[in-house]
């Protein structure tokens, strides 16, 4: 099962542990070389962060690549970044999870609900947001069911819209609660270093 193989992978990775600040902080590095970083609260576990890197073909590592949690955060300002700004009333596209289901929100679409249509696309494994006014369209896949291979569930999905930003959520199956119940076990197990500065690093 995909499942339990993704599972083995956490357990397989090299795994460092860092609290700071109330969160607990996770680097993993697998044994393709990939890393992964998650932050999570000390209290109720809730995922606040996981971003993604690996090297490229010339073995430095690349830039880090944002799955769950703010997009701008860890962006390293640079001159072109600071001369050429996205305009602040732009779409902005974040997914940021509760403990039984994905979320993600969109902020800054300032259109009434009745607009919106959130649909699954069971065949590209993929929900698509559209707009009748065709001002906005999305289409973003569900990682974590794509590393367990489960199938979309159209049930599972809804959405809502207040304050100029659409909320959409899709319950997490069984098979992924229980997996992330695991993971904490494991987790629980590292020794982790306290109130250390910057990331937690797996060499």
């Amino acid at each position: 099962m995909a499942g339990l193989s993704w599972l083995e992978a956490l357990r397989a990775a090299r795994k460092t542990a860092l609290v700071s600040d109330g969160k607990r902080k996770i680097h993993y590095l697998f044994t393709d070389g990939k890393e992964m970083a998650e932050e999570y609260d000390m209290k109720t576990n809730q995922l606040f962060l996981r971003k993604w890197r690996e090297k490229n073909t010339l073995g430095a590592s690349g830039n880090w690549q944002i799955e769950v949690g703010e997009p701008n955060l860890f962006v390293p300002a640079t001159l072109d970044r600071d001369l050429i700004k996205e305009s602040s009333s732009n779409p902005v596209f974040m997914r940021k999870d509760t403990k039984s289901s994905f979320q993600w929100r969109i902020r800054n679409l300032p259109y009434p609900k009745d607009v919106y249509s959130v649909s699954v696309e069971k065949d590209q494994r993929c929900c698509v947001v559209r707009t009748t006014n065709k001002k906005y369209y999305k289409k973003f896949s569900i990682p974590d069911l794509d590393r367990f291979q489960l199938p979309l569930d159209s049930t599972a999905l809804s959405f809502t819209h207040a304050n100029n930003t659409l909320i959409i959520t899709y319950q997490k199956p069984k098979e992924i609660l229980a997996a992330e119940e695991e993971l904490q076990k494991e987790l629980k197990k590292i020794k982790a270093a306290n109130d250390g500065d910057g990331e937690c690093k797996t060499q």
